[in-house]
Order: structure tokens, then sequence, then C-alpha cells
């Protein structure tokens, strides 16, 4: 899964980091790519936790937020920034991966790169 999201991410010329996690948010995995902010590591292993620890990728928070619903903020754990996917295999979490470095956006797309990967 790692791999999948590192090969997205050097196609694309962006420097990120890539957090995997288990089914408790613990790190399994860490990529840091050439020329990545090292402030990017930290949030790249936390978007994979939040992913776990909420079972809904950390995108639906950063939407909540936009529509004005700060109170979220309060909930530990919580990372309110596109870029963590939970992973699941037969209707049951089983880790997570997140991505930092980038435009959330684009973080989320190198997620997304590595758990089709995972699932092919």
């Amino acid at each position: 899964m790692a791999d999948g999201a590192e090969a997205k991410a050097v196609e694309e010329g962006w420097p990120v980091a890539i957090a995997v996690v288990d089914d408790g948010g613990h790190l399994l995995c860490l990529y840091r790519l050439d020329g990545t902010q090292l402030g990017s590591i930290g949030g790249a292993i936390e978007k994979s936790r939040s992913a776990v620890l909420f079972k809904r990728p950390t995108k639906s928070w950063e939407e909540r937020l936009a529509e004005g619903k700060i109170g979220y903020l309060n909930l530990p754990g919580l990372v309110p920034v596109e870029g963590g996917i939970p992973v699941i295999l037969d209707n049951q979490i089983v880790g997570g991966i997140g991505v930092s470095g980038v435009r959330s956006g684009e973080d989320a797309l190198i997620a997304q790169a590595g758990l089709n990967a995972l699932l092919r």
C-alpha cells in the first residue's frame, strides 16, 4: 500500500510523507520522500490515525468544519484535513493510510492510490 502511494507521489513529483497504521492506530510504515518538509511526518501519521479512530476519511471532518461545525475540533485525535483514509477489508477497519506534504486534495489522491494498490 505504501509503495502504491509512493509511486503516485513520485509520478506527480509531490514530496510527501506517507504513513500506514494498524487497526489500533499504531504506526506500521512511514515513508518520507526526498524534499518533504519535516512537519509533514506528524501530519501523515495523525491523518492515518484519525481515519482509523473515527472510521471515515479525514475529508469528512474538513467538510463539517467548512459548514461551521467547529465543535468537532474538541474530539481527541481528530484531524480535519483531507489526506487520511481508513483501510476497510471485509467490512472491518484493518488500518489507515495518511499522506501529508502537498495540498490536502493531492494528499488524498496519493492515499487513495495506496489503498487502490492494496485492493487490486
